[in-house]
């Protein structure tokens, strides 16, 4: 059982015990360990495994969850989970993903109208029987209403980061067989897509059939749903797919190609086959004769096939039929970042604030993973909830940073804020204090249903300001859970370009904000990217990769992205 499995469990026990009105504290004791799993470097399972390691010398792992999470890892169960399930139902879980809606609201639409789908709750919305419950309003309802789409979507789709722990699981399971000559794989998994909503995996293998009965045997299968010579679909526990198929070794490359997509990719690319006189399918590339016999070109590998249609062989984060085939045409296909070329990260949190380590700890973990600089940079006054810094603080954090700089001479720190965006406009704190800083994040935490109007031109504000380098997550949103904010993205960017300021790309898999169309939109105007992981401990420094991969997906290269530079000259592009 993956981390990410064990953390959804945690959550879901969570979601059920503040349904039904449990303690505070014990929800809370939930939501704090599937974060920690969620966070954590290595595999529970491996730690469960290893008779040498105690779970509950992880902090914020106590007695109660290390027992739950031994019996998750031996026998993909929870009981305690089992049992809430059987107390509420299923479809109450969807409810709780709509936006405005919560554990509470969700039990008392349960208990007053006895509301347990999505369906239900649309219908009871549309007659306005939601306004007249206590603590809801028409509001409310409208919200509810808007929110319903997002609530379905994230019924079925999981979000990338979650897809890659369950994909090397089976890779995993997979290579313990022998005669598994290769494996990858295919579909939106492959092309780094936000959310997933089922796997392909492209098997070669010695024996179809033993490739078959093995990856029956993957652990959290709930049922086979079908079964041919060549072909085998699962679902998962979970409720999500996978499939398998087993591909002779001169279609591999074809059907790898064909099934990683994505859809408007691989029927452009059939039309200009035809064009050539060719075939394209998943069994490899063909030369159609005057007669309409067919002659095999192509197929062992992916290179082969883009090769016979005198193409590059497209990343397949590219392949979306954007701009992919005019970039081939005039031979710009950009070399897309790495996550090796990242040298900075300029969105960390301390125990100053909301964070769980101090200075001094994301320093060592930054250096570490290898970074060369990093941004301190804690939330503002606003943010009450986060115990937000007012200046008196801030400027006696910055005099720390300063004081533990002296110990780092090859490793730059700099003295950064998170400062809020007012609801009103206008920065949290006074510019005599921001322009002491060295890096000054902007954003909005607050005011997020406002129209867009005013939204933007908070935005267009904090960019106008000359003491603010970077919006972060810019538009707000959630991935599954909370959709963006209404704001003129158009706008903002060619302020940005403008103001000579940055947007940040923030690589928290749960946000991925900016999106891929907006770094394209972005790269366009000239305006640099920042990656950044919004860290609040050492362990969520490791989430870089996925910005690096949402970058690749928006067609960025190093050059498109500032904290590939070095801290010269990066700092150089500061002083702008």
């Amino acid at each position: 059982m993956t981390n990410q499995e064990i953390a959804s469990a945690f959550d879901q026990v969570a979601d059920l015990l503040e349904f039904q009105g449990a303690n505070p504290f014990r929800v809370r004791a939930y939501r704090n360990g599937a974060r920690k799993i969620s966070d954590l470097g290595e595999r529970m399972a491996d730690i469960v495994a290893d008779s040498s390691r105690d779970l509950t010398e992880i902090e914020g792992i106590g007695k109660d969850l290390a027992e739950k999470i031994t019996q998750l890892v031996t026998t993909g169960r929870l009981s305690q989970l089992e049992e809430l399930q059987a107390q509420v139902p299923a479809s109450v879980l969807a409810i709780m993903r709509v936006p405005g809606l919560g554990p509470k609201k969700a039990a008392a639409l349960f208990k007053e109208l006895g509301v347990e789908t999505l369906d239900q709750l649309r219908t009871a919305c549309t007659e306005q029987k939601v306004r007249a419950l206590k603590g809801f309003g028409a509001k409310t309802e409208e919200t509810i209403l808007k929110g319903l789409d997002i609530a379905k979507q994230g019924d079925v789709r999981t979000k990338w980061a979650e897809a890659d722990s369950l994909v090397l699981e089976v890779l995993a399971h997979m290579h313990l067989l022998d005669g598994i000559r290769q494996i990858e794989p295919a579909g939106s998994y492959r092309r780094r897509c936000e959310t997933i909503g089922d796997l392909d995996f492209l098997v070669e293998a010695h024996d179809a059939a033993k490739a078959m009965d093995h990856f029956g045997c993957f652990p959290v299968i709930a049922e086979v749903i079908a079964r041919g010579e060549t072909k085998m679909s699962v679902r998962l526990s979970s409720g999500m797919q996978m499939d398998l198929r087993v591909v002779p070794p001169q279609s591999f490359g074809a059907a790898l190609q064909y099934f990683t997509g994505s859809k408007a990719h691989n029927v452009e690319l059939r039309g200009r086959a035809k064009q050539r006189g060719l075939k394209i399918n998943e069994w490899g590339v063909y030369r159609v004769q005057p007669d309409g016999s067919e002659d095999y070109l192509a197929g062992r590998t992916e290179a082969e096939v883009y090769t016979a249609m005198e193409l590059p062989c497209f990343p397949p984060e590219l392949r979306e039929d954007r701009e992919e085939f005019r970039w081939a045409e005039q031979g710009q296909l950009p070399k897309l970042i790495e996550l090796n070329d990242i040298r900075g990260d300029l969105h960390t949190h301390t125990h100053a604030t909301d964070g769980k380590n101090s200075i001094v700890e994301m320093v060592e973990a930054a250096k570490a993973q290898g970074l060369d600089y990093l941004a301190i940079t804690d939330h503002s006054k606003r943010v009450t909830m986060a115990n937000g810094l007012d200046a008196k603080r801030l400027l006696a954090q910055w005099a720390q940073i300063d004081a533990i700089q002296s110990e780092y001479p090859d490793f730059r720190i700099l003295k950064g804020i998170e400062c809020d965006i007012l609801e009103k406009g206008g920065m949290d704190l006074p510019d005599d204090v921001l322009a002491q800083g060295d890096w000054i994040i902007a954003s909005v935490h607050y005011g997020q249903n406002q129209p867009i109007e005013q939204i933007t031109e908070r935005i267009l504000g904090a960019l106008e300001n000359p003491h603010v380098d970077i919006i972060a997550h810019p538009t707000g949103r959630l991935i599954n859970r909370r959709e963006p904010y209404a704001v003129d993205m158009e706008q903002v960017i060619r302020s940005a370009a403008k103001h000579k300021k940055f947007l940040e790309l923030n690589a928290n898999p749960a946000r991925l904000d900016l999106h891929d169309l907006h770094c394209a939109a972005a790269k366009r105007h000239g305006v640099p990217i920042v990656i950044s992981t919004d860290a609040h401990s050492t362990e969520g420094l490791d989430v870089l990769r996925y910005g690096a991969l949402q970058a690749r997906r928006g067609g960025l290269t190093a050059a498109d992205v500032a904290n590939t530079l070095s801290w010269e000259k990066f700092e150089k592009l500061l002083e702008r």
